[in-house]
């Protein structure tokens, strides 16, 4: 049985791919895998039923990406999100090595496709989504400052504050009392 991917834009966490799944499963097609950002059909679908799925997809904030540079640039992120925000990941790999391998492109390739759709790079996107993750992890308020850094491989509490600051303009103790009001959706990233 020969598979067939999709590739979903904004799908970008585990509640998305929950979304896209049962979606799908409405519409009468059953995936063999949802992830984020690309889902595994037994076969292609025909026109009407491509269609239908990217109406009902858009509805809900996602889309189907048709070019292939769109479809690299979704698994980058992808790749981020899910090396940032998996509680088994190791943040301690090489940023470009990590893309690199896991979508067997040559890195400066990838870097600078990313940078010109994007219009920032890999590595900004990259600290981008670190901040997103320590507002969330200091919304929770279920681990000091110590632990957070230590979690997403910072150097030190001051190398995190200091990057919080720059990203934010906050410190991470004011951000923590004052909430999750400013925290951002991470397709909005």
């Amino acid at each position: 049985m020969e598979e067939y991917k999709l590739y979903i834009k904004n799908m970008v966490c585990r509640r998305c791919m929950m979304a896209v799944e049962k979606l799908l499963r409405d519409q009468g097609i059953e995936p063999i895998a949802v992830g984020l950002g690309i889902v595994t059909l037994p076969h292609p679908l025909a026109a009407e039923e491509r269609a239908a799925l990217d109406g009902a997809l858009r509805e809900l904030g996602f889309e189907l990406i048709d070019g292939r540079r769109e479809r690299l640039i979704e698994q980058i992120k992808s790749l981020v999100i899910e090396l940032i925000h998996n509680e088994n990941s190791d943040l301690k790999v090489n940023l470009s090595d990590y893309i690199s391998s896991n979508l067997h492109h040559d890195y400066n390739y990838i870097s600078s496709l990313f940078s010109e759709v994007e219009g920032v790079t890999i590595e900004k996107y990259f600290i981008l989504q670190k901040i997103e993750r320590v507002k969330e992890l200091l919304v929770y308020d279920e681990l000091s400052l110590g632990e957070i850094a230590a979690l997403l491989n910072y150097s030190s509490v001051a190398h995190l504050s200091a990057q919080f600051k720059k990203v934010t303009g906050l410190t991470p103790s004011h951000f923590r009392t004052i909430g999750a009001g400013r925290r951002r959706p991470l397709d909005e990233v």
